[in-house]
């Protein structure tokens, strides 16, 4: 399946499992007592419309954080990041801190025990190890993973039994909003928290209803990372969700979830135009991922075909979220598989990754295609996964 070159690096899970367990036994003395583990995430199809209270439909991916923990006394939590040069972090449970310092790792642990310290969760601190695979930059929720590894992990260590999965998913949410202050929506925590294996999962982000959608056994996910840096994903992201919160606010609707193309395309002299192209996007993303379902479940090739494509139309020309190195990347796969499935941008945008999902059959044209006609901006192999759908958060020890 793998084409010979030395253009492309088929990047495969590794083990953060062991990592972690023997990390913290070697760093800490003692093996740990409880070990979690947080998938990342891919988005097939629905990008921007969580935070407009819309529908997205990703699946959880093998590359995953571990926690490995143990219980302390003194109400202290000692942490040690193994992929960050052993780096090493200790605080109080029971000291308040308003706000992220700098957002780096730490600040997510730091972040989730404030954010449960809120809701009047009692924490006897801990031992701590970190370890992961999801890989940083590429849109693909290493943070999101992360946060609901350490919650998963601190209800498992304190017994915080009323943490459902879509607890989780929330209370990691509102780190990411109200401590790291990045305005997410919670697609991203609740894959992570809630995945289940061989399933994508259609997420109501209103409700958080979730129905698992099925992938037909002929189809495989194919995520090949541009190389282009996100750099301006958050103030970008947090500038596009304002353009949405504005359209709304000239509907008269709650979110743009509740806005109907006929009334949209009633109203093309909108005072902002982009805002409507922006609205555009999300009313018709919406529509995209609920008729996902039946051609995802069923195998159907030039459906999916039609609606990925659609969909990456629709973030290049009316949400300007793509980059021409996306684009040509997309163009390649695309032009790669013809009806044999579809190619899009995947994440937030201005960078990252692209998602296929196509015909298993296909996977060699794809990627034989990627390594003889794209070139990363800085002349790295493009990194490709080849992903099927995993299971969601869950205590290994």
């Amino acid at each position: 399946m793998t084409p010979s070159s030395d253009n492309i690096v088929m990047v495969e899970a590794t083990d953060p499992v062991t990592r972690a367990k023997e990390g913290f036994e070697a760093h800490f003395g003692l093996p740990p007592s409880v070990v979690v583990q947080a998938p990342g995430r891919v988005n097939l199809i629905g990008e921007h419309t969580d935070y407009n209270d819309g529908f997205v439909l990703p699946c959880a991916i093998e590359f995953r954080n571990v926690v490995a923990l143990s219980p302390r006394s003194d109400g202290h939590v000692h942490v040690l990041a193994l992929d960050m040069g052993n780096e090493t972090d200790v605080f109080a449970v029971d000291v308040p801190v308003s706000h992220a310092e700098t957002a780096d790792w730490s600040d997510y642990v730091r972040g989730a025990v404030e954010i449960l310290r809120r809701q009047g969760r009692h924490l006897a601190g801990c031992d701590m190890a970190i370890a992961g695979d999801v890989p940083q930059g590429a849109g693909l929720s290493s943070s999101a993973s992360l946060l609901v590894a350490i919650i998963t992990a601190f209800r498992e260590l304190d017994h915080l039994d009323d943490l459902a999965p879509k607890r989780v998913a929330e209370a990691a949410r509102a780190v990411e909003t109200d401590f790291v202050g990045v305005k997410c929506g919670i697609m991203d925590q609740m894959i992570s928290a809630c995945g289940e294996r061989g399933h994508a999962l259609l997420i109501d982000c209103r409700s958080l209803e979730t129905t698992p959608v099925a992938l037909h056994p002929d189809l495989a996910v194919l995520i090949v990372h541009s190389g282009v840096s996100r750099g301006l994903v958050e103030s970008e992201y947090n500038h596009r969700r304002e353009e949405c919160e504005r359209a709304a606010a000239h509907f008269g609707v709650p979110a743009l979830r509740d806005l109907s193309l006929g009334r949209l395309d009633a109203a093309p002299d909108l005072p902002d135009p982009v805002a409507w192209r922006r609205a555009r996007h999300i009313v018709t993303e919406n529509a995209r991922v609920l008729d996902s379902v039946e051609p995802l479940a069923g195998g159907d090739l030039p459906a999916i075909r039609a609606l990925l494509q659609a969909s990456h139309a629709s973030m290049r020309d009316d949400f300007g979220i793509t980059t021409p190195k996306i684009d040509e990347l997309v163009a390649i796969v695309q032009d790669a598989i013809g009806e044999r499935g579809g190619a899009r941008m995947t994440g937030g945008g201005f960078g990252g990754c692209i998602v296929a999902v196509l015909d298993r059959e296909a996977l060699e044209a794809a990627l034989q295609a990627v390594a003889q006609r794209y070139q990363t901006p800085d002349g790295t192999p493009a990194l490709c996964f080849v992903s099927q759908p995993s299971a969601g958060a869950s205590r290994i020890q």
